[in-house]
């Protein structure tokens, strides 16, 4: 006796639900691969702009936002002289938010004809900082740059000039030369009294003067 063969009954129903999940997911991936990024914003600088700073990132033209990763923007930051770290995030996929810590320029270096950055790197660019007038021997160069990156920006910009001054009793002096007429002495280990410039100044006389942070803070008024 012949065994009668069965026909399978195609489900064309499950065959469209099969495509429709396919295109669907085509679309998706499709749809996520051209979205482009739609606001960047920039944490924490003050010497580069948020301009810079997006084109250093080379997402000035808020392009596709899977194409540009955020570990591929903080290598690309990162890369760049005037950038010391870089965390790059997203919200939403296409919100970047780009959190700097600035290799900022401390001292033009006259010996060196030199731009100083933090780190204690150096750029042939040249911004308004103080100028170091003379050689830094190399046993306090680098605890000079030490302490130049931990004065405070605003007090940095009063410093026109700065000359290394050692004499027989210290061999790690500094003379400050200020915007507003006066002089400052100080060596490595008072470096940091120089953030209390500004209210040291106020409770002295409206004249110009030395002021010698290296020892005490005594002032001689300049006649």
């Amino acid at each position: 006796m012949k065994s009668k063969k069965k026909k399978r009954k195609i489900r064309y129903d499950r065959i469209l639900i099969f495509l429709v999940i396919v295109i669907f997911i085509v679309i998706s991936f499709t749809f996520l691969f051209n979205l482009k990024i739609s606001n960047i914003y920039i944490l924490n600088n003050s010497f580069l702009t948020d301009q810079e700073i997006i084109e250093m990132a080379g997402i000035s033209d808020y392009p596709e936002t899977l194409k540009n990763l955020s570990v591929q923007i903080e290598d690309r930051l990162k890369n760049n002289i005037y950038i010391k770290e870089a965390k790059v995030y997203k919200k939403g996929l296409t919100k970047v938010y780009i959190d700097v810590v600035e290799n900022k320029p401390l001292f033009y270096y006259e010996s060196s004809k030199k731009t100083i950055l933090t780190d204690g790197r150096e750029t042939d660019e040249k911004f308004v900082v103080p100028t170091v007038i003379n050689y830094i021997t190399d046993n306090y160069y680098d605890a000079f740059i030490n302490e130049m990156a931990n004065i405070d920006e605003n007090i940095l910009k009063r410093i026109s000039e700065i000359q290394f001054s050692p004499n027989d009793v210290d061999d790690n002096r500094f003379l400050l030369t200020m915007t507003d007429g006066n002089y400052v002495y100080v060596n490595i280990s008072t470096f940091n009294k120089l953030n209390k410039y500004i209210s040291i100044i106020e409770e002295l006389p409206n004249k110009n003067g030395i002021l010698y942070l290296d020892y005490g803070n005594n002032f001689e008024i300049i006649e």
